[in-house]
């Protein structure tokens, strides 16, 4: 049995944390860090064993986490497995265990009228097909549209997010095409669109579309740093340079945006949805 593994930085005796997953694992890993989070002082080994799709797979797990229980702390196991032989059998290990879909499917069962098909993979498969196509057509969008490559159906775009170099632009339209299935651009904003303070020509007819986003000038210089060190593009003064200005522009030309330098890419998307209101 194949198991997907990140260690933390904790030592040996930290506890460890398994995502266990009859599909991808994505959904254990999201929801059980979420709740991790409430607890950052925590030392922790994390491993994740998706695509747990017989009992005898389950059993194997098992005998992986006990194990780890035999020999440290109690694991703690955060579950999404759909079926219900396939969670009886995981739940049995010495861990303690958090089954974030048996505990609350009963209780949609009952709201909704209808019962589960109990298939796994349906959060990020291709059970909505339509869904799924239109989130790869967005990724697809954002790539074409990264950094002003391409101007073609710009009319198309959803969103165009605008900032200086190294904003975190790309991450967010990526995030937003495939998470959320947005038609995002973006476009850079370079020191010739500061001497006139005005959108880049091509952004003009789509300003009610544009975001901007920003940092913080250290954050901004250690980032560009990493890119080309000692060039004055990394310099402080210009990263201090572009900033102001970039914010200026927005400011002028009432473009919303947001600071990104303490925001992760899930939450400069959350906020970019919420302020533009974007659905879908």
């Amino acid at each position: 049995m194949a198991d997907n593994q990140t260690v933390g930085a904790g030592a040996a005796s930290a506890p460890t944390v398994f995502f266990l997953s009859d599909s991808t694992g994505i959904t254990a890993e999201t929801l059980g860090n979420t709740l991790l989070t409430q607890f950052p002082g925590q030392r922790l080994e994390r491993r994740t064993i998706p695509f747990i799709t017989t009992i005898e797979q389950a059993r194997e797990v098992v005998a992986i986490i006990d194990k780890v229980a035999a020999s440290g702390p109690v694991p703690i196991i955060f579950s999404t497995a759909v079926g219900q032989d396939i969670r009886a059998v995981l739940s049995e290990s010495r861990g303690q265990f958090f089954d974030l879909f048996g505990s609350h499917i009963g209780k949609l069962e009952q709201t909704l009228g209808a019962a589960a098909n109990g298939k796994p993979g349906q959060a990020h498969g291709v059970g909505d097909a339509v869904r799924y196509q239109s989130r790869m057509a967005a990724v697809e969008y954002a790539i074409e549209h990264d950094d002003g490559q391409s101007l073609r159906a710009l009319e198309r775009a959803e969103l165009i997010l605008i900032a200086p170099s190294r904003c975190g632009k790309t991450p967010t339209t990526m995030y937003l095409a495939l998470q959320h299935g947005i038609l995002a651009a973006n476009f850079p904003l370079v020191e010739e669109d500061f001497d006139v303070m005005a959108l880049p020509k091509p952004l003009l007819p789509f300003a009610d579309k544009c975001f901007g986003l920003t940092s913080q000038p250290v954050r901004l210089s250690q980032i560009r740093q990493e890119r080309r060190p000692g060039s004055n593009y990394a310099s402080l003064n210009q990263c201090t340079f572009e900033l102001r200005n970039a914010e200026d522009m927005y400011r002028s030309n009432n473009i919303p945006y947001v600071n990104s330098a303490s925001m992760s890419v899930e939450e400069i998307s959350a906020t970019v949805l919420q302020r533009m209101q974007l659905h879908h």
